[in-house]
């Protein structure tokens, strides 16, 4: 069994997944009539968004030298919101391409997973992609893959995903550096997860790379032994990207067992399968730690439950995702989740709704701070007022790769959002800066901002460091005099005023008028920091009035004002969803 585990790792936008396109072509994976551009990318908000989410396995045969090879390629995405797919990934192959855009040359996320590729004692393979391109500097590209990671000139390879130029000896490259797995078949069954998805008809499947051992007959016995959860192999087989059954599944092959377990919660990421319950489990994953945290509510109550298994499923293609039940008194029953960052959470969102079919009303992103060593991870899980001592926030090491023309705008963004600098080196043209920042400002919309003021040139990647004392309160916002707890957010004191201020005007312009005057106000404790006011319906009761005394008018008046001053304390303003929506877009 000649078989060769890899992955591809790059920064987002690199062509990962164009050249796996050049890969399935060159090994006939796929009838040319059945081929698209970046097919291993098979989620539709992939395709729409045209960036890799997801880790996508694809099994491939390759003939070199009138020898057979089977090569597992595991696709990895690119953003520093989906690295744990890239860890996950990594656990499961001997070796990697270092894929780099001639383009735009080493960027935070070519660094990031290279390095942790290194950690894992994999075998790398540089290669420059898109050199077909007219403004591709190959040059540049080479010093800086040499300078970084220490590789020699002669073992870069340059290929072009696009045109398929130097795919090939790419190919060959792969099967003579990357080492074959071990192949202890005489050892008793063991498998690591690295993925799953659920099939209502086969329950969890779960993707696996095996170990040691191979898979016993259909219907025998199987045991998570991180779980206990006992199951059975209902069938195995490999990707091609679609699941192709076969017989088994051996060591060293990267393939998928149907478990029958229709709870997926039973089945876990970094989990080993074994056929011997009393064996040791199997190195897993470092376990990830949410960053940014957001509550779900479904639109209709009715929908908890639906909502509710959604998740469930859902947590088995993501187990970066996380969420435990909470309660509002603006928006009922829901659920708060955990999510690596701003473009994952939006992600999710959007997967939930297409895929499940569920509709969601999300609460203005926050993270988790520490009070006296106690988690809160929502901003109403902390007491009202302005002296809260021993409140703590997280700190992130940041690092942004920038074209050198761009260092004074992003200095000057970062020291804005609280950033404190650290270093900078250069690479060429290409600058890399280091800053430490707060967490919560990150998770506005600083990636955003760092996009625009660096012409989009900017990338970013950073780790969590440590908690932080920090001066912050609670900021909530009354409509009508009653508190909106899904709008309590927790700032920064200096910048709690501004905030308050931004929030009422924005209200303002979203809350339906009443037939009574509604008043909006931003409040820190008892003490009121902002305060808008929407204006109320006036009928015109004098209408049916002509000609006449003015006292007539007068007293039409009067008796409308009487009736609004009455509606006014004894009506309630209820919120609409899309007020909601564009409250917390903004």
């Amino acid at each position: 069994m000649n078989i060769r585990n890899f992955s591809i790792i790059a920064h987002i936008d690199h062509g990962k997944s164009t050249l796996a396109d050049r890969f399935l072509e060159i090994c006939h994976a796929i009838p040319p009539d059945k081929m698209k551009p970046q097919l291993l990318d098979s989620l539709a908000l992939e395709r729409e968004r045209g960036i890799t989410i997801k880790l996508a396995p694809v099994r491939m045969s390759y003939t070199l030298n009138s020898e057979l090879f089977t090569l597992n390629l595991i696709d990895t995405p690119g953003h520093v919101d989906f690295s744990y797919e890239v860890s996950r990934s990594l656990a499961a192959v001997e070796g990697a391409i270092l894929l780099v855009d001639a383009t735009s040359g080493i960027q935070a996320q070519t660094l990031a997973h290279g390095l942790a590729a290194l950690e894992q004692n994999l075998v790398l393979i540089p290669a420059i992609n898109k050199i077909d391109l007219p403004n591709a500097d190959i040059a540049g590209c080479k010093k800086q893959l040499v300078d970084t990671f220490g590789f020699s000139e002669e073992e870069i390879l340059l290929v072009s995903g696009k045109t398929g130029e130097g795919v090939n000896k790419l190919l060959e490259r792969i099967i003579d550096k990357i080492p074959e797995p071990k192949q202890e078949i005489e050892k008793p069954f063991r498998a690591l997860i690295f993925d799953s998805f659920f099939d209502s008809f086969k329950g969890v499947v779960a993707q696996v790379r095996t170990v040691e051992g191979q898979t016993p007959p259909n219907q025998s016995p199987i045991v998570f032994l991180e779980t206990k959860a006992i199951g059975h192999i209902l069938e195995t087989g490999f990707f091609v990207p679609q699941l192709m059954s076969n017989e088994s599944l051996k060591s060293g092959e990267i393939g998928y067992i149907a478990t029958g377990i229709k709870e997926p919660d039973l089945v876990r990421v970094g989990d080993t399968i074994s056929t011997d319950f009393s064996a040791l489990s199997l190195p897993g994953y470092r376990e990830v730690k949410p960053m940014v945290f957001v509550g779900l509510f479904p639109v209709d109550a009715d929908e908890y439950f639906e909502l509710k298994e959604a998740l469930a499923k859902f947590r088995l293609t993501d187990p970066a995702f996380s969420y435990v039940p909470e309660k509002s008194q603006a928006l009922g029953v829901g659920f708060r989740c955990g999510f690596l960052g701003l473009l994952h959470a939006e992600v999710v969102q959007e997967r939930l709704s297409s895929e499940f079919n569920v509709d969601l009303l999300a609460t203005a992103p926050s993270v988790e701070y520490l009070l006296d060593d106690k988690p809160i991870i929502s901003p109403s899980e902390l007491s009202q007022g302005e002296n809260i001592k021993g409140l703590k926030e997280p700190w992130v090491a940041l690092r942004i790769f920038v074209p050198q023309t761009y260092i004074g705008p992003v200095m000057e963004l970062v020291q804005d959002k609280r950033g404190k600098f650290q270093d900078m080196k250069h690479f060429g043209n290409q600058v890399e800066l280091l800053y430490e920042m707060p967490l919560s400002e990150m998770v506005t919309n600083f990636y955003d901002k760092l996009k625009s003021v660096s012409s989009g040139f900017a990338s970013l990647d950073w780790d969590f460091l440590d908690f932080r004392e920090v001066d912050a309160v609670r900021v909530d916002i009354l409509v009508a005099g009653e508190k909106v707890d899904a709008l309590s957010t927790i700032v920064f004191r200096p910048k709690a005023e501004s905030f308050g201020r931004r929030m009422a005007e924005k209200l303002k312009e979203v809350l339906p008028k009443q037939n009574f005057e509604v008043a909006i106000q931003a409040t820190i404790g008892g003490k009121i920091i902002a305060r808008e006011t929407v204006s109320a319906y006036r009928k015109d009761v004098t209408a049916k009035l002509y000609g006449g005394d003015r006292t007539r008018k007068d007293k039409l008046l009067e008796k409308q004002k009487k009736g609004k001053k009455k509606m006014k304390m004894v009506g309630r303003v209820q919120i609409p969803q899309e007020a909601f929506l564009s409250i917390l877009k903004s």
